[in-house]
């Protein structure tokens, strides 16, 4: 593996930077972080949780990102060759140290190239908009934004500060982005909500006439798309992860810092309350309220609303305990099955005798 000479940070300034502790020589020098089985003796690795114990030497990186509990074992037990930071959450101080030697890297174009520039454009100081971009009238952009190739930021747009908005995004009229807010390549922010009137022969197109509010810290995967209200807005509040291909349709709201995982379906005007976790193609249906804390299991079909600090499974959802134990019951079904018929014949048997 090639090394990065760029860049590179103290195992003292890591420890710093992570809020952790170090065991081993504070002043070496790393240069980037790396998988486990991967690296040299000029990087560092994340060991998760505690199954890598008894690995910590196969790695070939100098510098390991372990559990406290690790370190104060290694305190103990002899053997281990490579320098430790404990920490009490590894995931997450691999995240600031890749983030380190990895930031984001702005376009090197000026803004100067974009393909079109409506009247009264706003923009902050360090912003850049790349070739393909099309900026129609009165958007603002904030400071040390990045717009990618194929942006269209469509009238009366705003965008706070720090946002990085990636290829091909198309973000409709009126639509408010908060501050260090990143939008994945294809997603479509403010498109129509999906209204019609029916007069019994065919369906009438509902205006659309509201807003998409993203709120600041939030990240939205690949193609998504986010429809604009009827009335108001659909708003994504502070923290938010989605990943590719969800669906987010008009007047939902979803609770801050909520994670909305691949191709899950939300209809219209659902309420998502804080800290709710959404997991793969859940569909969740309209008009309902979701509490805080909830966790929505995958190809789960939800269709009814759900309290707080609630597991729900299943299609129709159902408690999770409940749920586990069908599935526990499921695989024995056709024995069962020949029990009952079984119970059935001798049944018949007695009544006869009776």
């Amino acid at each position: 593996m090639q090394q990065l000479r760029n860049k590179h940070i103290t195992l003292g300034e890591i420890a710093k930077l992570v809020g952790g502790e170090v065991k081993g020589d504070e002043n070496k020098q790393i240069y980037d972080i790396v998988p486990f089985d991967a690296g040299g003796p000029d990087y560092i690795t994340f060991a998760v949780d505690k199954k890598y114990k008894k690995r910590l030497n196969e790695t070939k990186a100098a510098a390991i990102i372990v559990p406290t509990a690790i370190l104060k074992e290694a305190d103990i037990e002899s053997g281990i060759d490579k320098a430790l930071i404990g920490v009490d959450n590894p995931y997450l101080a691999f995240a600031k140290v890749a983030t380190f030697f990895h930031p984001h890297k702005k376009p090197e174009v000026s803004s100067n190239q974009i393909d079109y520039l409506g009247v009264n454009f706003q923009c902050g100081e360090d912003s850049i908009i790349c070739p393909g971009a099309v900026v129609m009238d009165n958007v603002t952009v904030g400071n040390r934004v990045s717009i990618y190739p194929g942006v269209i930021l469509q009238t009366d747009v705003v965008i706070g500060d720090d946002t990085i908005i990636y290829p091909n995004v198309t973000i409709m009229d009126r639509c408010r982005i908060g501050n260090r807010v990143i939008i994945q390549s294809g997603s479509v922010i403010g498109s129509d909500g999906f209204g019609f009137a029916p007069d019994g022969q065919k369906y009438h197109k509902i205006p659309q006439m509201g807003i998409v509010q993203i709120d600041d810290d939030v990240e939205i995967g690949a193609n998504n798309t986010i429809d604009r209200a009827t009335f108001g807005k659909t708003w994504i509040k502070k923290g938010v992860k989605t990943d590719n291909q969800v669906h987010i349709a008009h007047n939902v709201e979803v609770g801050e810092n909520s994670v909305i995982v691949a191709q899950v379906g939300i209809a219209g005007s659902t309420k998502i309350g804080k800290h709710g976790v959404i997991a793969g193609q859940a569909g969740i249906g309209g008009h309902l309220t979701i509490g805080e804390n909830v966790t929505i299991g995958p190809k789960a079909g939800v269709a009814k609303s759900v309290e707080d600090n609630k597991i729900v499974s299943g299609n129709l959802e159902m408690p999770h305990a409940i749920w586990l134990r069908v599935q526990q019951i499921l695989p024995t079904l056709p024995e069962l099955k020949k029990k009952i018929m079984q119970l059935e014949k001798w049944v018949q048997e007695i009544r006869e005798k009776a």
